[in-house]
C-alpha cells in the first residue's frame, strides 16, 4: 500500500473543506428567505472559518470590514484550520502506529 504524504493529504482535506464551506455559504446566502434565516447546519459546516474570524481576525481588524474581505478571511481560515488539524491528526496517528506496531511485521 502506498503511503500518502501527510501534507498532501492535509491540503486535499483543506481544499474539500473550503469547497464544502463555499457551497454551504452560497446556498445559505441565496436561500435566506426560504430558510427564514441561515441554513440549518451552516454553523457546523463553517465552524473552522468562524473560529478564525472571531479569534484571529476580529482582534486584528474592526467589525467594519466589508463583505468581500470578510468572506475571503472566512475561507482562508476554513482552509488553514482544517489543513492544520488534519495534518496534526495524521501525524499523531502515524506516530502512535509506529510506537505500537507489532515487531513481527
Amino acid at each position: 500500500m502506498t503511503q500518502v504524504n501527510t501534507l498532501t493529504l492535509a491540503i486535499y482535506a483543506g481544499i474539500v473543506a473550503l469547497v464544502v464551506g463555499a457551497i454551504a455559504f452560497t446556498l445559505s446566502w441565496n436561500l435566506w428567505e426560504f430558510w427564514g434565516g441561515p441554513m440549518p447546519g451552516i454553523q457546523a459546516l463553517l465552524f473552522p472559518g468562524n473560529v478564525t474570524l472571531v479569534h484571529v481576525w476580529h482582534p486584528l481588524f474592526t467589525e467594519e470590514v466589508s463583505f468581500w474581505p470578510k468572506l475571503a478571511l472566512l475561507f482562508i481560515g476554513q482552509f488553514v484550520v482544517v489543513t492544520l488539524v488534519v495534518a496534526l491528526v495524521i501525524g499523531l496517528v502515524r506516530k502512535f502506529n509506529c510506537l505500537f506496531a507489532h515487531p513481527n511485521r
